[in-house]
């Protein structure tokens, strides 16, 4: 067993953005686990409906 790993895992979510309004995106968490356990989330970024890749600073989750 790895002491120290690293994880990716996708989630649909709804963010919203100031241009587009509420949007439903894939949102893709890349993690830092040790023995299992999730210690810190190293960066996540989503993918547009054109399949480019963007950085989750510009969008808000909507509540």
């Amino acid at each position: 067993m790895k002491l120290i790993q690293v994880k990716r895992e996708t989630k649909v979510e709804k963010r919203h953005t100031i241009k587009m309004g509420e949007l439903t995106t894939k949102v893709t968490y890349v993690k830092k686990y040790l023995l299992g356990l999730p210690i810190k989330t190293i960066h996540k970024y989503r993918e547009t409906y054109y399949g480019e890749v963007k950085d989750c600073k510009d969008c808000f989750l909507f509540v």
